[in-house]
């Protein structure tokens, strides 16, 4: 089954709780926390606080995704905020296999980023210890660009080497997707499809949400 999961980058920050409420309540799976420190990538955003504040008001699993360097200060902060899920980038660690297991001690679920230019054998050999992988279709760092379509084949490659090996892993994206690219990642293993602009933008959000996960699958 497919599962949605909004970015709140691209929600109305003033009026946060109502924002998550409203994708909460029209269908959404997960809720994308972008964590972004203006070094790791050129902007910033929120950090535990606002994940504390959003807690409390909402069932939905936080999904934090962490484009910062040194990752491994801020876990336990963002554990104890409420994340359930934390995505670090490969390529803001030199010891990525060590951060994933702090991860997972700190009572989390433990992911993976991969930059565009950033090849799917750089986590190979971690596949069997994550959670998630989340591919980047778009550089991170800002909403609203173009979804790439060379991350394609990445995914594709993913797909193939969880599902050789039995590995419970789930296959997430996020950048560029809308009604249109959604199919694409779909169609090449995607089981989680992250959206900001497509779906707090949308007039109809429980469509816009049910155009993304795609037609149901006949049992």
């Amino acid at each position: 089954m497919i599962r949605i999961a909004p970015s709140l980058l691209a929600a109305d920050f003033g009026r946060l709780y109502d924002e998550v409420a409203r994708v909460e309540g029209a269908g959404a799976d997960l809720l994308h926390l972008d964590i972004m420190d203006g070094h790791f990538v050129p902007n910033l955003t929120f950090g535990p606080a606002v994940i504390q504040a959003l807690r409390a008001k909402s069932s939905l699993l936080f999904d934090a995704h962490l484009m910062i360097t040194q990752p491994e200060r801020y876990i336990e902060d963002f554990a104890r905020a409420g994340a359930d899920l934390i995505t670090v980038h490969a390529e803001a660690s030199p010891h990525l296999h060590r951060l994933v297991q702090e991860i997972k001690a700190a009572g989390c679920r433990a992911g993976v980023a991969l930059n565009p230019a950033t090849p799917p054998q750089a986590i190979e050999y971690l596949l069997p210890d994550l959670d998630l992988v989340l591919v980047m279709s778009v550089n991170p760092g800002f909403g609203g660009q173009d979804f790439l379509p060379t991350v394609l084949p990445k995914l594709g490659r993913l797909r193939e080497w969880i599902g050789a090996r039995g590995f419970s892993v789930e296959l997430e994206v996020d950048g560029g997707i809308n009604s249109q690219t959604a199919p694409l990642v779909r169609q090449a293993g995607a089981t989680i499809l992250v959206a900001g602009s497509a779906l707090f933008g949308a007039k109809d959000l429980v469509q816009a949400i049910s155009e993304l996960r795609g037609p149901k699958k006949l049992l």
